[in-house]
């Protein structure tokens, strides 16, 4: 005999589950369900359950139980669904406590302000592309001889955006931090202002862009901390117009009189230390960059160096740090095609390297570190040395005087042959970086085919995911 809760029981699941049911009531003789996706019920199966006299699709789902039984069926029924949406509930809310558990964890001081940093920068990547690839485009032209009444004006829309990148650099400082993100973007606009040729701080003239990017943040983020110190103590009558103007003064003054030069000493601080570093140590420094770039990408550290990049970008018009950690990308991919030659049996593997290839050509790499070498470990230390033979390919060549650089940030691998610029002809540059890309694949995979696997490890795996026999 079928009881009230063995009947509420057996209709669930016919019904398309818990999830699948949006309400549930009752009439005299019919349980009346309203459902997410009536497809999902079984209705033959329905009809044939004891105590089912019959099933009714209208406006909502009714099924025929009879007087008195639907009484008592109604509220088992209900009680399931609801049962079950709170273990569903509960299974979310645990989920929910362990991402920000693991979330907390990471959160130090460090990668809070990597985090912050990527924040600001990341959306401008796209603008940085696009900008660097039109001016790439118009170095070609201008080289050849091409269209002279047409690169002006390529040249103008190019350079737009690098001209003012301060003004939107300050517009994400102030709205990652908290500000009105416009009162970010006016402190900063002083950075780049043609005006401020006529001030004089520290005994010296100031220059339009002087500071860069990093007097930007700074100014923005000094702009924040005013704002909100006047939101606190304005009165509310006058913090329309005292708050905006007090911030845009006391910030502007400072960005004049203080930031600018400061940022300004920095960044060519930085400017100077990189194409000494290069010129100087070159393939050590090459080396050491390439070989530890695919673990700073995984610690999330690697975002330190997006204002380096838009520093030297903004300074001299191209990174010269990019195209040497742009190496690790080619040593994951020599790596890669090693293992899809070593484990020539395990399918899925192969079929995940073939995926994922691609867009490791193209700089993606992360599907190859996480999906193939990573697992596997020695893999992932052999596509570091891989890294870190291209890295020093490159910087040999800049020791010699041939710097390599790229106009924007973002793009890696194939994907980097548009952007690339330096001292030397296009042609020269782009050789070198392809010559660094290719030591790259093949170290990478030498070391990883000779050295990525134990003398049993590749036997065993080889063994466990070959087909049965």
């Amino acid at each position: 005999m079928h009881t009230s809760n063995d009947t509420a029981a057996a209709i669930l699941p016919l019904v398309g589950g818990p999830a699948n049911v949006t309400s549930v009531a009752h009439c005299m003789t019919r349980l009346r369900l309203g459902l997410a996706d009536r497809s999902l019920v079984d209705e033959e199966a329905l009809r044939a359950l004891p105590g089912v006299l019959g099933v009714v699709s209208d406006d909502t789902y009714q099924i025929v139980l009879g007087p008195g039984v639907v009484a008592r069926v109604t509220p088992e029924f209900e009680a399931l669904v609801t049962a079950a949406r709170t273990r569903a509930d509960d299974l979310a809310d645990r989920g929910a406590a362990m991402r920000e558990a693991r979330r907390a964890r990471n959160a130090t001081p460090l990668k809070l302000a990597l985090r912050r940093l990527a924040n600001i920068f990341v959306p401008l990547i796209p603008a940085l592309i696009g900008c660097g690839v039109l001016a790439g485009c118009n170095g070609l032209l201008v080289n050849l001889g091409l269209l002279p009444g047409v690169t002006p004006a390529l040249s103008a829309v190019a350079s737009a955006f690098m001209a003012l990148i301060a003004v939107f650099v300050g517009h994400n400082t102030a709205k990652e931090f908290g500000g009105t993100p416009v009162l970010g973007g006016a402190v900063a606009a002083v950075v780049v202002y043609p005006g401020v040729a006529k001030v004089t701080a520290f005994g010296v003239a100031l220059a339009p862009g002087q500071g860069g990017v990093l007097g930007a943040l700074a100014a923005a983020l000094l702009g924040t901390c005013v704002e909100k110190w006047c939101r606190a103590r304005v009165p509310a009558t006058l913090d329309v117009l005292l708050t905006p103007t007090l911030t845009v003064l006391v910030a502007g003054l400072v960005t004049l009189y203080g930031l600018m030069y400061l940022a300004g000493e920095i960044s060519t601080a930085i400017g100077t230390a990189a194409n000494w570093l290069l010129a100087t140590t070159g393939a050590f420094a090459g080396l050491v960059l390439g070989g530890l770039f695919l673990p700073l990408v995984m610690l999330g550290l690697h975002q330190a160096l997006i204002p380096i990049h838009t520093t030297l970008i903004s300074q001299q018009g191209y990174t010269v740090l990019l195209p040497v950690l742009a190496m690790a990308g080619a040593g994951q991919v020599g790596a890669a095609l090693a293992v899809y030659v070593r484990l020539r049996h395990d399918t899925s593997l192969r079929t995940t390297i073939r995926s994922a290839l691609p867009a490791g050509l193209l700089g993606v790499g992360e599907p190859l570190i996480y999906g193939v070498s990573l697992p596997l470990g020695r893999p992932f230390l052999t596509a570091c040395a891989g890294g870190a033979a291209g890295g020093a390919f490159v910087g040999f060549f800049a020791m010699l005087g041939d710097r390599v650089g790229t106009t924007a940030i973002g793009p890696s691998g194939w994907a980097l042959f548009p952007l690339l610029a330096g001292n030397r002809p296009l042609a020269v540059t782009a050789a070198i970086y392809a010559g660094g890309l290719l030591t790259g694949y093949a170290v990478g995979f030498a070391a990883t085919y000779f050295l990525g696997f134990t003398g049993s490890s590749s036997a065993r795996l080889n063994k466990a995911a070959a087909p049965p026999r």
